[in-house]
């Protein structure tokens, strides 16, 4: 880049932690930088407003430290706009000098067994879009089971699992909107039966978050003594990690413990490997699953013994997969863009002047924390390629913004953000909840941005 008399101009796309820890990382360099960042929502944060369960306040406090990183001058947000539609990487190019791709990771792995098909088989990451009031899924969900099964280990599956079988009484004060409190309140679901393949000292679960389902005064948590298995493997992953430890002595309690008499069972099995969704007349009745053993590394194999699980409904919470982002390359198998170290690779060169940072870097692996290793990795390598950018075209921070009133795209900001923000604390306030989060994306727009609604 020849000119050296303005800031270094950069989007990035995708305003959840990943794209705002890369904005951050960004500022806190010696250079000179001017950032906007475009959000397919109208409103910004990502997974830590649409991913996170409703009744996990502590990690939606992230959200104050992104505020501090929004309300820097060098960054603008640029909100409602869907990338390949409303701007294209054509267009980012002629604006900014560089582009980082943060899109996360919103849909349900695959799993492919018999029967995953069926009416009442559904996918975790759409149940959580549901309970966290995303605006583009269906309003109302079907919770008519009175017995459920989520299929994975990991902290996704336990949100999942402890909003099934809590009361919707015990999650109003929280923030979920009218339609999510009415479809809990209407919940049958009695017992949910979390299963995982493996044993406890190869769960992915948090030890807080493991913890925190027995604090519910309507769920009783219940691990089998017989699935509390070791192998040598397994007692080295102990050693080797403080987490894994700790894990494994919580579920070695909750399964030596008498069984309570709260309302809600929550049951948590090990050594149960989903072969078969049974169902009958299109519909689920079943789960099959084969019993497994440790092989001594901390793997297992089957054992040819079967159980069938009565259940009428089934939760795959096995993975996140980030979706294909027109005009780069994509790993259809791995849910990410190629790169190295950050740097998109198509076909083994660099594409000039294009990042990713994030779940679609990675993977979606790892808690929201570790997306900021991922950001700082990512900018060292834009800013060492800094010099060699052939540059914007129409690097003024105003010809973005009349690109996008030619084209009519109702965008929302970060002054935008504090509108919305305020009018859902209001919406709250009768009710003595620090909010009530706006569904509708009409409804959002016309709050943060009613001229534009």
């Amino acid at each position: 880049m020849t000119d050296q008399t303005r800031p270094l101009r950069v989007a990035i796309v995708g305003a959840g932690p990943a794209g705002i820890y890369a904005a951050d990382a960004l500022m806190k360099s010696d250079t000179d930088v001017s950032i906007d960042l475009f959000e397919r929502m109208p409103a910004p944060f990502g997974l830590i407003r649409y991913g996170v369960a409703p009744d996990h306040p502590r990690i939606k406090g992230i959200i104050t430290a992104l505020h501090k990183v929004l309300d820097k001058p060098q960054v603008r947000l640029l909100g409602n706009i869907d990338y390949g539609t409303d701007i294209t990487l054509a267009d980012l190019r002629r604006f900014y000098d560089a582009v980082i791709f943060s899109t996360g990771a919103n849909a349900d792995r695959a799993l492919n067994i018999p029967g995953i098909d069926l009416d009442g088989s559904y996918g975790a990451a759409d149940f959580v879009s549901w309970y966290d009031g995303h605006p583009d899924v269906p309003r109302t969900w079907p919770l008519d089971a009175e017995k459920v099964a989520v299929l994975g280990v990991g902290n996704v599956a336990l949100d999942v699992a402890r909003v099934l079988a809590k009361t919707g009484d015990e999650l109003l004060p929280t923030e979920i909107p009218a339609n999510v409190y009415e479809g809990l309140k209407a919940n049958k679901a009695i017992e949910v039966h979390v299963f995982g393949r493996r044993g406890p000292a190869q769960a992915k679960f948090t030890p807080l978050e493991l913890r925190e389902l027995d604090h519910s005064p309507n769920i009783e948590v219940i691990v089998a003594p017989e699935d509390i298995d070791y192998d040598e493997g397994s007692e080295a992953a102990r050693r080797g990690s403080k987490q894994v430890d700790m894990v494994a002595n919580t579920l070695q309690d909750w399964a030596i413990r008498d069984v309570g008499d709260r309302p809600h069972k929550l049951f948590l099995h090990f050594f149960e490997s989903p072969t078969e969704i049974l169902g009958d007349n299109g519909k689920v009745v079943g789960l099959r699953t084969e019993r497994t053993e440790l092989d001594g590394t901390g793997n297992v194999r089957g054992t040819g013994k079967y159980n069938e699980w009565d259940v009428q409904a089934v939760y795959r919470a096995v993975g996140y997969l980030s979706q294909n982002i027109t005009s780069l390359p994509f790993d259809e198998q791995a849910g990410t863009i190629p790169n190295e170290a950050g740097r998109v690779q198509d076909e083994g060169k660099h594409v000039p002047a294009t990042y990713v940072t994030g779940w679609i870097k990675r993977g979606p692996v790892g808690l929201i924390g570790h997306t900021k290793g991922d950001a700082n990795e990512t900018v060292a390598c834009l800013l060492e390629d800094a010099p060699n950018f052939d540059g914007a075209t129409d690097p003024s921070e105003q010809a973005v913004i009349d690109f996008l009133e030619d084209k009519q795209v109702p965008f929302t900001t970060w002054d935008g953000w504090y509108r919305l923000d305020a009018h859902e604390r209001s919406l709250g306030e009768p009710e003595g909840r620090e909010r009530v989060k706006v569904v509708e994306r009409h409804d959002m727009l016309k709050a943060s941005e009613p001229d534009k609604a």
